[in-house]
């Protein structure tokens, strides 16, 4: 048997009565309901077909009752209609849609398959359909989810009695099962008659079929699986919690990933209110006594601007008991209060300010959460709602109480790493140079940047002057980032220092730095750490008056030069291997460099990131290293400006960029010595002229007597050749004496009758500092004289 849609629709009687209560729609229906045609009604007014006078329609959007009417012989109809008010779409005036089943002709046959089809008694509210989707009958069940008596709705569509696209989507599902035969489920959320509140539905649509298998109409069972739903909306609330809050390992931004994870989803404003870690020794307290001070987080809004926040973010307040936030933090728990309940009111008194906004928003319901984690109290969240209607309940508190504790265990691990970056980064700006020492040697500039996320790191730099005008250069980057790689950089920094100063080559003192490295990795391991530390290095020792550079590294990335006038290359030195690692040696490599030549040397994380490879980061160093001869601080800030993204580089950054002075022949002179102790007078009196001829007349007498004392030594325990060289600058006069002997001297102490043994005691007294640093060919000894009193 063959269906036809739509169906009958004069089996309704349907009337549509514009907001003036003027007739603008009358179907045939309605005519054979009361004998009046369209074109005697539409345009009229609706009270004209009253037999009676009528009370005003109440307000709301759904209202039934019975009303006398006029048929078109005069005779009185008592008409049972269900009304529906159907807003206009542009927000003018609406529509009152008017329905009454028409009577039919004789009741249901006893062994008719829709009436038997009905579970009357049942506690499911069920429904059966005919084949025009009229209702036939339905349980008293689903007479209370309609709020109409099944008496005056029986013949009425289901799209008469559910409006909006809810009932547009049922009744499609409906003309389905009766089309194919098969049952169908629909899953909806809407209101049921006559409540204020949307409901989660499960709508089981079922055909109904007569003794022959004919299906003769739908029955329809309607659960409320409103708290299934909530149930599943609240786990997936607190599973996408888990993933927007804790983004980074900032403490304000996790703050207000909570508050903005809450609303609306919980409530209409949300605070959170930390607790200042300082006020407490550094570390938030267990529990907190009134009153207590808290510094805003983050807050939220359903508002624009937040209107109803007295706050703003960063700022402090004071919070007395009786204040939401103290109470909750004094009791340990999640408190809610109402106005219903009438327990607001002692919340309200404590402030003027937030009085006067609960009552301009209409705030009529708070709860306050307590931010807690480890055993430790962070903080407090207050969930308040204004624009929805209902109060917390206990599962809001559960809800809440999941999420803020999820972000109390994020916020606690962002503040903990705040405070472990802080202190590593005060420890390793307190281990890297304030200031760079000027020298005669090269002129330098230097940045250091911590990782954005990662935290600091091992990377540092170093300039060390040495003798003979000479300076090192180190850049280094310790494995692994926290306060651990600030502690093993300082120890290597200072082992560094103290190999420079003995003058070892940078092959050799990489090779000590190796064996340092692999001691600390023993030393970590055997205390209960992980045992790994390594690192990378470079040294470069430049000598401004041969003007060549001795360089080694470590695993290193090698340094860049830029003569001048010319283009940015990289230097090829011998890789070796990074410091920890032990086996093959490291090798030096000398480069002569012109005067005004620029060496950039820098750690990894300024050329490699995620975005970028190796390849890449060189060239875009190159590039910025060539851009323009401008002083090197403003060439440190081009090239960290064109390498590093604008949110900070992935890795901490090192970079020390040195331009290299020559030192001019004229400054310097050179005498070779015979073994002979009757000589050392002429040589003190060619000294003495080489001053005058420097101006340098005042330090005559001083150099005079180191020079003596010098040459004596090497004369009488040294081996041929010996040489003796002055060099100066500006501030400095430096003597120098060469021989063969490896043997290092010593100062002793002389005895009161001795003739000798003090000549070193003398020298270490009249210079600013002496030394000797082993050579190829044997030794030097080496003293610096200041050439000012503000220098001695």
């Amino acid at each position: 048997m063959s269906r036809v849609y739509p169906f009958d629709e004069a089996a309704t009687a349907r009337a549509v009565i514009d907001d003036h209560g003027t007739l603008v729609e009358w179907n045939e229906g309605a005519r054979r309901l009361l004998g009046h045609p369209a074109e005697a009604v539409v345009g009229r007014p609706a009270t004209d077909l009253l037999a009676e006078a009528a009370p005003a329609l109440p307000r709301g959007s759904r209202r039934h009752g019975t009303l006398a009417l006029r048929h078109l012989d005069g005779h009185r109809v008592d008409v049972w209609l269900l009304a529906r008010h159907r807003p206009a779409p542009d927000g003018g005036g609406g529509r009152w849609i008017l329905v009454a089943p028409l009577p039919r002709a004789a009741p249901p046959a006893e062994d008719d398959p829709l009436g038997q089809a009905g579970l009357i008694q049942s506690p499911c509210a069920i429904a059966v359909y005919d084949e025009e989707l009229r209702l036939h009958r339905m349980n008293d069940a689903m007479a209370a989810v309609s709020g109409l008596p099944e008496e005056r709705a029986r013949g009425l569509r289901f799209t008469e009695l559910v409006d909006g696209p809810q009932g547009e989507e049922l009744a499609r599902g409906m003309r389905e099962v009766l089309v194919t035969g098969r049952p169908r489920d629909v899953q909806t959320f809407m209101r049921a008659g006559g409540e204020s509140r949307a409901h989660a539905w499960l709508v089981r649509m079922a055909p109904v079929t007569d003794r022959a298998g004919r299906v003769r109409g739908v029955c329809l069972a309607a659960h409320d699986v409103s708290d299934n739903h909530r149930a599943r909306q609240r786990l997936q609330l607190v599973n996408e919690a888990s993933v927007r809050i804790g983004t980074t390992l900032d403490v304000t931004r996790t703050a207000q990933e909570l508050a903005d994870m809450c609303v609306p989803a919980i409530a209409d404003f949300v605070t959170i209110d930390l607790l200042d870690p300082e006020e407490y020794g550094g570390e938030p307290p267990a529990r907190v006594a009134t009153p207590v001070t808290l510094r805003r987080a983050a807050h939220r809004s359903v508002l624009e601007g937040v209107p109803e926040a007295v706050m703003k973010p960063g700022q402090t307040e004071r919070y007395p008991g009786g204040s939401p936030q103290a109470d909750s933090l004094t009791v340990g728990h999640t408190i809610i209060a109402s106005n219903t309940a009438g327990d607001m009111n002692p919340w309200m008194n404590w402030n003027s300010a937030r009085t006067r906004q609960v009552r301009v928003f209409g705030i009529h319901s708070a709860m306050s959460v307590p931010v807690r984690a480890r055993g430790l109290t962070l903080g407090v969240a207050v969930f308040v709602r204004h624009r929805r209607p209902e109060g917390f309940d206990s599962d809001d508190r559960l809800l809440a109480e999941e999420i803020t504790t999820r972000a109390a265990v994020c916020i606690d691990n962002a503040r903990r790493y705040s405070r472990e970056r802080e202190t590593a980064l005060v420890l390793q700006r307190s281990l890297l140079p304030r200031t760079l020492p000027r020298t005669a040697a090269l002129e330098a500039s230097s940045r250091y940047l911590p990782a954005a996320r990662a935290g600091v790191g091992g990377d540092w730099f170093d300039v060390i002057p040495l003798s003979g005008l000479r300076v090192a250069m180190v850049v280094a980057d310790v494995v692994g980032h926290g306060i651990h790689a600030s502690a093993a950089m300082g120890r290597m920094r200072a082992a560094v220092r103290t190999l420079a100063d003995i003058d070892l080559a940078p092959d050799e003192l990489l090779t000590h730095l190796n064996d340092l490295v692999m001691r600390l990795a023993e030393d970590t391991g055997g205390h209960g750490g992980t045992g790994e530390v390594g690192a990378t290095c470079l040294y470069a020792v430049y000598d401004p008056v041969s003007r060549r550079c001795t360089l080694a590294r470590a695993g290193h990335p090698p340094p860049v030069l830029l003569p001048p006038g010319g283009r940015p290359r990289q230097l090829d030195l011998p890789a070796g291997p990074p410091l920890g690692l032990g086996g093959l040696p490291f090798e030096s490599t000398e480069v002569e460099l012109a005067e005004g030549s620029v060496l950039a040397l820098y750690t990894d994380g300024l050329v490699t990131s995620r975005e970028q490879d190796a390849d890449t980061g060189r060239a875009m160093l190159f590039e910025a290293l060539g851009a323009g001869a401008d002083s090197l601080d403003t060439a440190c800030d081009r090239v960290l400006h064109t390498l590093l993204p604008a949110g900070g580089a992935a890795d901490d950054v090192a970079l020390l960029l040195a331009r290299t002075r020559g030192l001019p022949a004229s400054q310097v002179a050179n005498w070779d010595i015979p073994a002979d102790p009757a000589l050392v007078a002429p040589v003190r009196k060619q000294v003495v002229e080489q001053l005058d001829a420097w101006a340098l007349s005042e330090a005559a007498f001083t150099a005079e007597l180191v020079v003596s004392e010098l040459v004596t030594n090497a004369i009488r325990y040294a081996s041929r050749p010996i040489r003796l060289r002055l060099i100066h600058d500006a501030a400095t006069l430096i003597c120098e004496v060469s021989d063969a002997s490896h043997t290092a001297p010593h100062p002793r102490r002389a005895r009161t009758f001795d003739e000798g043994g003090r000549g070193l005691m003398l020298v270490a007294q009249l210079s600013r500092r002496w030394g000797s640093r082993h050579t190829a060919d044997g030794k030097t000894i080496w003293a610096e004289l200041p050439l000012s009193e503000a220098d001695g």
